[in-house]
């Protein structure tokens, strides 16, 4: 019986304390899928995780241009960068869809991102690559003729991996760029084929903006790498890589407070379990002025999906109530929890 390729790789204890971390981190999450907020959280991180990962890539186009083009408005740029914004979009908008273990959707993927910009889109390399640093050479990848099977052995191993999926992810990452089986596109695809591996495991990590905490620890990314490279193991690569999702999860906490605003946290923050009526919550923040309430208060909450009708069939119903949605129960959480229990 043939055995199954196994990366190198120590589990130190950073490694599982960073595990520990982010999936309670997840379990106490204000971004719920359901929320409305969240939906347009989502969008603002997609198109961060784009800039970001394009950035790295020299991609000089602001999160505004790239917004633009999303909305098909025109943008003055340079005609390569706007095609790598396009392919970026359209592969993120087929995201879904793809199986982190297939290499048949690795190649899909490879070809929406690089179509229009390398002569042989969706296919392995014919030549040798290799990883510059100004004039020097800081990687040599293995020879052409060996990627299949190295992408073959990367996949088995997997779909099989015994490790969390979170370090899985991060050694994929990392074993996919030591290869690098593309003439170009390597980098970007990469990440998101690393983010594809999370978001299988947890929806909630599909959007989440990990490329533009890359963009900002740029050289720390490059350097563990380089300094996984000379371990010929990923432990450090891995370390990293679980450090800046973890910062990626903070930072997406920290949107979804700040988008409900002070007035809606408040309001959420002394409500508990059950049900309120629109008096009872205009007393529960000492207001006696209805139209502030509306619209400061009640308004956004509902929109945000924070709050839910009681009676949703008949919204005007003299006997309409309010109660904490899922997603709002969860932000009140998130905000105790960042503010040390005092909410």
């Amino acid at each position: 019986m043939t055995k199954t390729y196994s990366p190198p790789l120590v589990i130190t204890p950073s490694i599982v304390a960073d595990v520990a971390e982010i999936a309670e981190h997840l379990g106490r999450s204000a971004v719920a899928a359901e929320s409305a907020g969240a939906l347009r959280l989502r969008r603002v991180n997609r198109i961060r995780t784009i800039h970001g990962s394009l950035a790295i890539e020299g991609n000089t186009l602001s999160e505004q241009q790239i917004t633009a083009i999303l909305e098909g408005k025109p943008v003055i740029a340079p005609p390569r960068e706007i095609q790598e914004v396009r392919n970026a979009l359209l592969a993120y908008e087929q995201f879904p869809s793809w199986n982190p273990a297939s290499e048949e959707d690795l190649l899909v993927a490879h070809a929406l991102l690089m179509r229009g910009l390398v002569e042989h889109p969706g296919a392995y390399r014919h030549g040798g690559v290799g990883v510059m640093s100004g004039d020097h050479v800081v990687h040599m990848a293995p020879p052409a003729d060996r990627v299949a099977i190295l992408m073959w052995d990367l996949f088995a191993w997997l779909d099989m991996a015994e490790v969390h999926p979170l370090i899985a992810s991060c050694v994929f990452h990392y074993e996919f760029e030591f290869i690098h089986p593309f003439e170009d596109g390597n980098g970007r695809l990469g990440r998101l084929w690393q983010t594809l591996n999370l978001s299988r495991w947890n929806p909630l990590l599909a959007d989440l903006a990990v490329e533009s905490i890359i963009h900002t620890h740029q050289q720390d990314y490059y350097r563990a790498l380089a300094e996984s490279n000379a371990e010929g193991a990923s432990t450090l690569f891995v370390e990293f890589m679980l450090g800046v999702i973890r910062e990626a999860l903070m930072s997406s906490t920290e949107q979804g407070t700040e988008q409900a605003g002070e007035q809606v946290m408040n309001l959420l923050a002394g409500m508990g379990e059950g049900d309120y009526s629109a008096k009872a919550l205009m007393a529960l923040m000492g207001l006696l002025h209805r139209p502030t309430f509306l619209y400061d208060y009640l308004h956004p909450a509902l929109t945000g999906g924070w709050l839910e009708l009681t009676r949703p069939e008949t919204p005007k119903s003299p006997k309409q109530g309010y109660r904490l949605t899922r997603s709002g129960r969860q932000l009140v959480l998130a905000l105790r929890q960042r503010d040390g229990g005092r909410a």
